[in-house]
């Protein structure tokens, strides 16, 4: 779905902020992309959907290099969130809004009808409200389900849960999960944030300075305290106080398995008590 193939790119000429990156991503995956602000997660999203150009190397997005292929062909294939929905946003109704990107792509009227009805019926949203009149968490659904109208066989999220609460993160996140199920849209999520990686992501993919410097399984990844080190990111917290635990804790990722690991050792201790 997505290749990188000896990627290069500077904003400035002889400054390069990505350096020779290499990775493919298939087609149903949900990857998540890793490092410290500055270190060229944003540059990358950007190139993969190619509103960016490498200045070496190519970028393949469902077969096609983005070199040569005009962004407006790139775009049935990419549904792109960005980190701000006020950036994204851009008509005075939310009917309107969901229905602008299917009308650039041409869409027949019908069918625009119908996916902009299931759209709001799914993310709870009124025709007629004006977008920037609603709440950032109201914002980002209506962003999202602009985006999601079009059926992109891959999402790109840009930091998708800045500004939610946790109400309003989990609903989004779960609906993108369920997407990455059920119709095998591939995800790829740009996020600082470890905890929404460790929870949805099943692919990391660690960057520092442009240069790519892990990829793997998410639990093998939330656990490589030296690479996560290295690329000046926190570990998520579960997984963390699990190493500190020692090798009894050792596939412990998620709050629920601590839980019922901590019950388990305590009841073995107080029955090795009782002998």
């Amino acid at each position: 779905m997505i290749r990188f193939e000896g990627v290069s790119f500077g904003y400035v000429k002889g400054r390069e902020s990505i350096r020779d990156l290499n990775f493919h991503i298939e087609k149903g995956e949900f990857t998540a992309l890793i490092g410290a602000n500055g270190a060229g997660k944003s540059t990358i999203s950007r190139l993969t959907n190619g509103l960016l150009h490498p200045t070496a190397g190519h970028v393949y997005l469902n077969g096609k290099d983005t070199l040569t292929t005009p962004s407006s062909k790139l775009a049935k294939d990419c549904g792109f969130l960005f980190q701000n929905p006020d950036r994204q946003i851009c008509e005075n109704t939310v009917k309107d809004e969901l229905a602008f990107s299917m009308k650039v792509q041409g869409w027949p009227k019908d069918k625009i009808e119908e996916r902009v009805k299931a759209a709001m019926e799914i993310f709870d949203l009124k025709p007629d409200w004006f977008p920037f009149s609603r709440s950032r968490g109201e914002r980002q659904r209506i962003a999202l389900a602009g985006v999601l109208a079009c059926e992109p066989e891959l999402l790109i999220l840009d930091e998708p849960t800045t500004g939610l609460d946790y109400l309003e993160c989990t609903r989004i996140m779960d609906y993108v999960t369920e997407l990455n199920r059920e119709k095998g849209i591939t995800v790829l999520m740009v996020s600082h944030d470890m905890e929404l990686v460790q929870s949805y992501a099943k692919r990391v993919l660690v960057l520092n300075n442009g240069v790519l410097m892990g990829d793997g399984p998410t639990e093998d990844v939330m656990k490589n305290t030296p690479l996560l080190k290295s690329a000046r990111v926190l570990p998520a917290q579960i997984p963390e106080l699990a190493l500190r635990f020692g090798d009894t804790f050792r596939d412990i990722y998620t709050v629920d398995d601590m839980f019922a690991a901590l019950a388990a050792k305590n009841k073995a201790e107080q029955e090795g008590g009782n002998v």
